[in-house]
């Protein structure tokens, strides 16, 4: 007798298990956890930044022990104040959280965990990712972590990457926030490092 193995189930998809579990916290993010979740169905390879019209990032909130500053970076290439973040890579084996953890690690310099009680993820965001020389207009599936930085005097940023590194207070990076999901994201950070609700 021969035994035909079924296809995977959604559950089966570590990343989908991710999705699965996240509570959005406004339309937007309810809209584009929808769209994550079919694009994690749809894509025959989510994590490669060669997949057109869209892929998988993992981004971080960078914050001290004390919970009470966060990293944001002068990102080069967008010329805005983000978190860290970028595109998973081969060794990250398909984890959202090891994309982002890289991530953090590679753009402030630090030492970095996961919050051990901040939701996994804390949030989640498309946004388009204008045409350049090089690649098509095409849309960042972010996925997005808290994470406390074990050495925050290490702060440094990869002069490739970006133009500055800073710790700044909530209400200082909460200024320099130049969109709505940026706002929720810190706002969530900030309540989730503090053990309060947003």
């Amino acid at each position: 007798m021969r035994f035909i193995r079924a296809m995977p189930s959604m559950t089966e998809s570590p990343l989908l298990e991710l999705l699965a579990r996240h509570v959005p916290a406004d339309p937007k993010e309810r809209e584009d956890l929808e769209r994550m979740r079919a694009f994690a169905t749809e894509l025959e390879r989510p994590f490669s930044r060669a997949q057109a019209p869209a892929h998988f990032t993992g981004s971080a909130v960078v914050v001290d022990p004390a919970g009470e500053r966060v990293v944001l970076i002068h990102h080069g290439k967008l010329q805005r104040w983000l978190q860290p973040g970028g595109h998973a890579e081969e060794a990250d084996g398909g984890s959202m959280e090891a994309a982002a953890l890289r991530e953090a690690r590679e753009e402030t310099g630090c030492q970095v965990r996961l919050h051990p009680s901040a939701p996994r993820p804390l949030d989640v965001d498309i946004h388009r990712i204008p045409a350049r020389k090089d690649e098509p207009e095409h849309l960042h599936l972010d996925v997005r972590f808290l994470v406390i930085a074990e050495d925050p005097e290490a702060l440094r940023h990869d002069p490739n990457e970006s133009f500055g590194a800073q710790w700044l207070a909530w209400s200082e990076a909460l200024a320099r926030a130049d969109e709505a999901p940026l706002s929720r994201l810190l706002r969530k950070a900030q309540a989730a490092a503090r053990g309060t609700e947003p």
